[in-house]
């Protein structure tokens, strides 16, 4: 039988199943997916939230499952120069790129055209499998603990005040 979950801000305690999700998925407010011992799970949350790494969905039972960042593809940039790890920042920004900053590193859903552009401004890229944690920028609400998306995201079929060069 598929029991579903919701998630519940602040949720805490003892967890009895594991929900290995790639970020993708982690955006979906509503979701089928299988728990790692194999149990088939469904969720539905408020949309706009996404789920980080150690979230947890609870269901009408009361059982928890954590949620857990599954390693994906990822392009990552290393550099120590920060004014050169800036300006990729804001070029992979300006093309609303999601993208996971930390010092030294950016991490973004692995796109050869992207790293072609990195590349031209002087970087090192390589891919990698490792979990992806966008930044969910100012648009988006903090919630319990994480921050959580509400909605920034539109088509590309309308123009901009700004330029996407």
């Amino acid at each position: 039988m598929l029991e579903c979950f919701e998630y519940q801000t602040g949720a805490s305690g003892p967890v009895s199943l594991q929900l290995e999700l790639v970020y993708q998925d982690r955006q979906r407010s509503r979701c089928r997916a299988t728990t790692r011992c194999g149990r088939d799970v469904a969720w539905f949350i408020e949309r706009g939230v996404v789920l980080a790494d150690g979230d947890i969905l609870v269901a009408q039972s009361g059982e928890r499952i954590a949620v857990i960042a599954a390693p994906e593809t990822v392009s990552v940039v290393e550099c120590s120069d920060p004014l050169l790890l800036t300006r990729a920042a804001y070029h992979l920004g300006n093309r609303h790129v999601p993208l996971q900053i930390a010092e030294g590193e950016l991490r973004y859903q692995h796109d050869h055209v992207l790293d072609d552009m990195i590349r031209g401004l002087g970087l090192t890229v390589y891919c990698d499998d490792r979990p992806f944690h966008p930044e969910n920028g100012a648009y988006h609400s903090h919630v319990g603990g994480h921050s959580h998306g509400h909605g920034h995201s539109h088509s590309h079929d309308h123009s901009h005040g700004h330029a996407h060069g």
